[in-house]
């Protein structure tokens, strides 16, 4: 009888227990958006949140962020992704959400801030009226939709637009983390993941990290209009040192490893697909071809086409694709004038231009030399009217009159020459 009383006791004490401390409801995820936010981000954060609405325990989404902005179009994405989803979602500010951060953090259910992130400064680049009244409308409605101020949201991207007490005329806001809780733009401010967690009544779960993958993270980067720019220019660079300097050798194994890592980093982001290398890779060839077959034509004109077209559709946006490749053009025409200078030249360039001079010092006439028969003397066979031959020491030579009509077996002398042309004069 005793042992039944403590069994009773023991199985009430664990019912209030779990009642108390609440039983484990599932798994909350952490998915960080950090870096440039850009298609490798957009497209990571589909992914799992596509994973993750698939899973029956997910209890809630948090979204990490630290970020200074990046691709407007891709975070618009990122913000209907969020929205889109039927789990919980909390953005987490860990340090900044600057520009484009400013979008995925309000699209979230509920916003949350370390003691010392900052969120705002979410003025468009280029700020064209455009741009600026369709980025505004943007961040207007999902501050609408989630119940957050929008005059203050729309005054993080407009600096004409003033909110009082926050900014003057001419200011971007940028909030700190108890700013943005004291105006309503936050809900609450954690120092950690379990903070947070409690404050929202989540209890007992368990948190997963969902950490960004090798091939995420060098997408990333490498698709990054900077970084991009950066592998045109060094693969442009290494092609033409490469055809200056004979041979497969340094310069050769640079331009792989440039246009290498471009292409491959814009294919992994999703900017593009193989279609971008196969056109990279004609045009190449063709231009192989111009090399060997003498003469610029058709092959060269297409190579130089397809290699253009190659790299432009490679990335995301026409624009920057654009100014990446301006960049590398200038910068490897730059470098090929210097080399140039200093003497470095290819046999391949004497297929493509016709650089070989014959000069007369050297030896190499136009045609025959009439200089041996300057100062001679002779007569007159025909009527020179002005041309017409005379004899020069026993040869019948043909001679233009320096002097108009000289008449049929009068005396004459060479007076000059001038390439092929022998001119006479009367004696």
């Amino acid at each position: 009888m005793k042992r039944i009383r403590i069994l009773i006791l023991f199985l009430v004490l664990s019912i209030f227990s779990n009642l108390a401390y609440g039983e484990t409801k599932g798994d909350v995820y952490i998915v960080p958006i950090n870096g440039e936010i850009n298609r490798a981000t957009s497209n990571y954060v589909r992914d799992v949140v596509k994973e993750l609405n698939k899973k029956s325990n997910v209890e809630a989404i948090i979204f990490e962020i630290d970020t200074y902005g990046g691709v407007i179009d891709e975070a618009i994405k990122i913000k209907d992704t969020i929205i889109s989803t039927n789990i919980p979602t909390i953005s987490f500010v860990k340090n900044k959400a600057i520009s484009a951060g400013v979008l995925i953090s309000i699209a979230s259910e509920r916003l949350v801030m370390s003691p010392n992130a900052t969120i705002g400064s979410a003025e468009p680049m280029p700020n064209t009226e455009k741009i600026l009244s369709f980025w505004r409308s943007i961040l207007r409605d999902t501050a609408q939709y989630r119940g957050r101020n929008p005059i203050i949201i729309e005054a993080m991207a407009d600096k004409d637009i003033v909110v009082e007490n926050i900014n003057k005329t001419g200011k971007l806001i940028n909030l700190t983390s108890q700013e943005a809780l004291d105006h309503g733009i936050a809900d609450y401010l954690a120092e950690d993941y379990s903070d947070l967690l409690g404050n929202f009544g989540y209890g007992n779960v368990n948190i997963v990290e969902k950490k960004e993958g090798l091939q995420i993270k060098l997408s990333k980067y490498i698709s990054s209009p900077y970084l991009s720019s950066f592998l045109l220019t060094i693969g442009f660079v290494g092609m033409v040192v490469e055809i200056l300097t004979p041979g497969i050798g340094l310069g050769g194994t640079i331009s792989i490893i440039g246009f290498g890592l471009y292409f491959g980093g814009n294919i992994l982001a999703g900017n593009s697909h193989w279609t971008s290398i196969i056109l990279f890779v004609t045009g190449l060839l063709l231009l192989a071809v111009e090399g060997i077959v003498p003469g610029f034509g058709l092959p060269g004109i297409s190579g130089i086409l397809f290699v253009l077209l190659g790299v432009v559709l490679a990335m995301d946006s026409l624009g920057i694709a654009l100014l990446s490749l301006s960049i590398a053009i200038i910068i490897s025409t730059i470098l090929t004038v210097i080399l140039l200078k200093f003497g470095f030249r290819s046999k391949l360039l004497d297929h493509i231009v016709l650089s070989a001079e014959h000069k007369e010092d050297k030896g190499y006439l136009s045609s025959d030399s009439k200089d041996k028969y300057l100062n001679k003397e002779g007569i007159s066979l025909t009527y020179l009217r002005p041309t017409g031959f005379v004899d020069l020491d026993g040869e019948r030579v043909d001679v233009l009159s320096d002097e108009g009509f000289i008449a049929k077996g009068e005396e004459i002398k060479v007076v000059r020459t001038e390439g092929s042309k022998i001119f006479v004069r009367r004696i």
